[in-house]
């Protein structure tokens, strides 16, 4: 009989917790790390449309892999903080990016997403706009932040 209440009594326990609105711990997790990966995205963008390279740099791996279009893809942060260097010394931008998905699987994510970018040349030539879908694969680190190991991205503009 003392078994049966001990049973009931964890019957009800269960039920209860799984009666309550409130996520699993690696629910609550996840998305205190979507938070986090996001807020690494919209750092990049603010860099980006402050013409920060190294700004930008800050959010990759030293070995991260840059797969811009057109162009080898590129390893390490430093060519990600020259590649952007590249454009900064030629444009003023302007970026609106977000991500539409993220998913998070341990320590391992990635964050797929839209970015419309205007570049605006310095030498005073018209400037162009564009849109681009991407992809992000992002690691959390030994102190629990979130950097991009990998970003690619191609235009889904139909002109091109």
């Amino acid at each position: 009989m003392k078994l049966f209440h001990i049973f009931l009594l964890s019957l009800i326990f269960t039920l209860f917790l799984t009666c309550t609105n409130e996520a699993p711990p690696a629910e609550q997790s996840n998305e205190k790390d979507k938070e986090v990966i996001t807020a690494v995205s919209d750092a990049r963008a603010e860099a980006f449309n402050n013409s920060d390279a190294a700004g930008i740099a800050e959010h990759f791996t030293v070995d991260a892999i840059l797969m811009a279009p057109g162009v080898p893809a590129m390893e390490g942060r430093e060519a990600v903080r020259d590649y952007y260097q590249s454009i900064f010394d030629e444009y003023e931008t302007d970026l609106d990016s977000y991500y539409e998905e993220i998913k998070i699987d341990g320590d391992l994510a990635y964050g797929r997403g839209v970015a419309n970018v205007t570049l605006i040349p310095k030498n005073g030539t018209e400037s162009s706009s564009s849109t681009s879908k991407y992809l992000n694969i992002l690691q959390r680190q030994p102190d629990g932040t979130w950097k991009t190991t990998h970003d690619i991205w191609n235009s889904t503009d139909t002109s091109d």
